[in-house]
């Protein structure tokens, strides 16, 4: 596609210089002038008073996390990282919380990416599964249950439109996979196009569409395009998502027979460092793909289920109704349970051949599922995301405007995103000193997570019943930490 708008951004991007020396960011205190110290000592003091909870893990009497450590490099794939120079030995949750190994909690401001919507080990949640287990732990969609289909009806209420027909997997991954290949069956077409610093899953198919090379491998798929990012921090056209979208068209004209499948795109990027499209991007470029007879699918595996606040799918804040929408992670509150969910047209196209999947909809799964649905309801965990979300990007903004290093806040309701940088104006990601202030808010009860394509954003995703208290002490944490740098 030589001469195309990617091509010639490509060309343009720069490599940013590397950060300076950790060290010359912290200062050392015994040889300071009596000026500095007396500064210092008006700096913030560490927060202390955890937000009151009134549940105690018992004594832990497992294994320590030392030797959890041995077992894993010996048992388990060397691709594994974790968190921390000292990892975190997690052996209990409850709501917003985490416990280790020696009974200190933990506020997991990272959690909800990783699965859990409405709180670790919510009591509703896990009756649902105790008792569905009871009863029936699984069988295959051949014969009659109402778990399967009660689900799916609750799913479908939730939905815009005409999409209210599911199919049920394990993960957004499976779900991910799936979405395309109905896309390509239903247009007989196989170009796909996704945006870089994307990401949707694990498996060949997934990785090809996403474009974030830094965090999966290259697997090269034919068919698969890969647009412009329309990051309105770091992007070229800053905040016009339709000069972004541009790039979609000139992908149909010029990389594609003129056709394509589907469109595939994330509301808010996650893993990529909770970048928000720039507005106006996913209309125009849904327009685009409609016109090129494709299908658009709304990736919500991180962003849906109420996270972002004002919606309850974040593809709704763009104004667009997708064709296909995939979904995982926070839909089974940490159960393996993924789903695709599209109209009876597309749908159709699977009785042409046949889909199924052995533990895709089991019982227990999509039990978990429901209770999940009623309790968001029930807790107002949207309007929670929305009033707590709001108050807790206020008050980082408010660091952003005292600190230097936060280049930029982003992302809406409980999906936020803090970018380090150390120099505003140049936007150098700063990704040693990211994860310096990761242990350091570890070390005072907080957890975090980082994505984005440097390493350098904090993703701040916590379970949806996260209070403004929890929120206050994240941020004092974080104030805290960068005031000593």
């Amino acid at each position: 596609m030589a001469g195309s708008l990617a091509s010639r951004l490509i060309l343009r991007r720069s490599q940013p210089p590397p950060p300076p020396s950790i060290q010359s960011f912290f200062r050392r205190g015994i040889s300071q002038p009596a000026a500095e110290r007396t500064k210092e000592a008006t700096l913030p003091a560490p927060p202390t008073e955890f937000p009151p909870f009134d549940y105690t893990p018992p004594p832990y009497s497992g294994p320590s996390g030392e030797e959890i450590i041995a077992k894993r490099k010996e048992h388990l794939s060397p691709s594994l990282f974790h968190f921390y120079k000292t990892p975190l030995n997690v052996v209990e949750g409850r709501r917003q919380y985490l416990f280790d190994d020696t009974g200190r909690r933990y506020i997991d401001a990272f959690g909800g990416i990783a699965t859990v919507c409405c709180g670790h080990c919510h009591p509703d949640v896990v009756a649902a599964i105790v008792e569905q287990t009871k009863r029936l732990q699984h069988s295959t969609v051949l014969y009659l249950n109402s778990a399967i289909s009660d689900f799916a009806e609750a799913l479908a209420s939730k939905l815009p439109g005409n999409l209210k027909v599911a199919f049920f997997t394990n993960s957004g991954t499976e779900a991910n996979e799936l979405a395309m290949m109905i896309a390509r069956l239903y247009t007989g077409c196989h170009d796909i196009i996704s945006v870089r610093n994307s990401y949707h899953g694990n498996a060949a198919g997934t990785m090809g569409a996403t474009a974030q090379s830094i965090w999966k491998f290259n697997v090269v798929q034919s068919g698969v395009h890969h647009a412009v990012n329309p990051d309105p921090y770091r992007g070229l056209f800053g905040s016009d998502g339709e000069k972004y979208a541009r790039d979609v068209e000139e992908i149909i004209n010029f990389g594609t027979s003129g056709r394509v499948a589907a469109f595939i795109s994330e509301a808010i990027q996650g893993v990529g460092g909770i970048v928000e499209l720039a507005p106006g991007y996913l209309a125009s470029a849904y327009d685009k793909v409609r016109k090129a007879g494709g299908l658009c699918i709304a990736d919500e595996v991180q962003s849906g289920f109420a996270r972002t606040g004002s919606n309850f799918w974040g593809f709704e804040g763009h104004g667009v109704v997708p064709d296909i929408v995939t979904m995982a992670k926070g839909i089974g509150n940490g159960i393996p349970l993924g789903a695709v969910v599209t109209t009876p047209e597309i749908a159709k196209v699977l009785t042409q051949r046949s889909y199924f999947n052995t533990f895709g909809g089991n019982p227990v799964c999509t039990a978990a599922g429901l209770a999940v649905l009623r309790v968001i309801e029930k807790e107002k965990l949207q309007q929670n995301a929305f009033v707590v979300g709001s108050h807790l990007k206020e008050r980082l903004n408010a660091l952003k405007d005292k600190y230097e290093l936060i280049g930029d806040v982003r992302g809406q309701g409980m999906m936020l995103g803090v970018e380090l940088v150390t120099d505003p104006k140049l936007k150098t990601p700063a990704k040693d000193e990211t994860l310096y202030v990761m242990d350091k808010l570890k070390e005072l009860g907080v957890l975090v997570g980082k994505g984005g394509y440097y390493g350098n954003v904090f993703r701040i995703t916590p379970p949806l019943c996260f209070t403004k208290e929890d929120a206050d002490f994240l941020v004092d944490a974080m104030d805290y930490t960068l005031s000593r740098m």
